[in-house]
């Protein structure tokens, strides 16, 4: 079945050279579901597509949404590397641009095939080959002008190393020349985080750490986790609460790659990317359960009346009490690595968050005392529970 789209259903393509690129023509070859389609139209202007009822949306470069299907369709292009980081580009869009021009600016050959109407593959740079053999190379020497490209490399193989991807040689030399250059600090940390992001919902996000420490670039973009101790980081990727959706997996990941950095280590990786502030303290939490299991030998006995009172200060320092709901899936974060401390964790709070201020109010208990009385019934009823096991 054609994935491309009529023009005798739709008369706004009538008479335009439509070709269905990038994702869509990789995505179905490889036997994956196709998302978002995109689209080049090659010789036309943009009044001729605004008359045709497309509305504009580019405002770098002629970017048009279908008006029923909403789907893009850019005017074929070429760009010239003019200054510095992904943005330093002059966009030349005319009817004149071939197909065959527009997809040599991308990135990987895997992504410069596009389809005909009539679902005839184009791929003057061999991509339809390296899908088949797994392998992520440039396009064109002009790889080297977008330091982006280093981090999407990183990603893509974070997606699909699971089906045998490597990254050619001759692409890893390019990336390892754009870090030497100094272009990577001229990205901006947003779109570093966007790209971070999209890594961590990967099927292998190790993969895009290492690839990016492998190039040198996970040192000028997150210094923090550019350590020996990378490996180890990466092996606690996969080990998240295995119910997390895709976001939620993102998010713990994320907390997983910083949890064993001090606090202002912490800030400075979360600084570097501009991390948002739920994925700031996802990692606060990780790191504070990671230290719980520390101190109690993850895993090895502890006096069950420190056990009891680490594990009170656990709970008080996540605000168990105020965010209930980050107990769960911290909860399930810890048993990945110390089921014993997790089931005591589940004990604790199930018996604690029992014991409620209003019962104390009966027995005449107010202000600071309150909250005194408060946590040592807790604490009290947690270490009976552990010493009963």
């Amino acid at each position: 079945m054609s994935t491309q789209p009529d023009s005798r259903l739709d008369p706004r393509l009538d008479g335009l050279e439509v070709y269905l690129v990038g994702g869509a023509v990789r995505d179905v070859r490889l036997g994956w579901p196709v998302g978002d389609r995109d689209w080049v139209v090659v010789g036309t202007t943009p009044e001729s597509m605004r008359q045709r009822g497309f509305k504009s949306v580019g405002r770098d470069f002629p970017v048009f949404l279908h008006p029923d299907s909403h789907e893009e369709y850019a005017l074929a292009r070429t760009e010239r590397k003019q200054g510095h980081g992904y943005t330093g580009f002059e966009v030349h869009a005319s009817p004149d641009v071939t197909l065959e021009a527009d997809l040599a600016r991308r990135d990987f050959t895997i992504n410069a095939m596009a389809e005909t109407p009539d679902g005839k593959l184009i791929d003057p740079y061999g991509g339809a080959a390296d899908l088949a053999a797994g392998q992520l190379k440039h396009v064109s020497a002009a790889f080297v002008e977008d330091p982006l490209r280093v981090l999407r490399a990183a990603r893509f193989l974070a997606r699909y190393r699971k089906l045998g991807f490597t990254i050619a040689p001759e692409t890893q030399a390019l990336m390892g020349q754009l870090v030497a250059s100094g272009e990577m600090r001229h990205l901006v940390a947003e779109r570093v985080w966007t790209e971070t992001h999209k890594a961590l919902g990967e099927a292998e996000p190790g993969a895009y750490f290492e690839t990016l420490d492998d190039c040198g670039a996970l040192a000028e973009l997150m210094p923090p986790l550019a350590t020996l101790a990378l490996a180890d980081v990466v092996a606690r990727l996969g080990r998240v609460p295995d119910e997390s959706t895709t976001s939620q997996q993102a998010l713990w990941r994320w907390a997983r790659l910083g949890e064993h950095l001090e606090d202002a280590e912490q800030a400075r990786l979360n600084d570097a990317v501009k991390a948002p502030n739920a994925y700031r303290d996802a990692m606060r939490l990780a790191a504070l359960s990671r230290r719980l299991r520390q101190q109690l030998g993850e895993g090895r006995p502890a006096a069950e009346s420190n056990r009891a009172a680490a594990i009170m200060t656990w709970l008080d320092a996540i605000d168990a009490w105020r965010r209930p709901e980050r107990v769960a899936p911290l909860l399930a974060l810890i048993a990945h690595d110390d089921g014993e401390l997790a089931d005591d964790l589940a004990l604790a709070w199930r018996l604690a968050a029992q014991i409620l201020p209003q019962a104390l109010l009966g027995d005449g208990f107010r202000g600071p005392e309150l909250g005194k009385e408060l946590s040592r019934r807790r604490e009290e009823t947690v270490r009976e529970a552990l010493e009963g096991r």
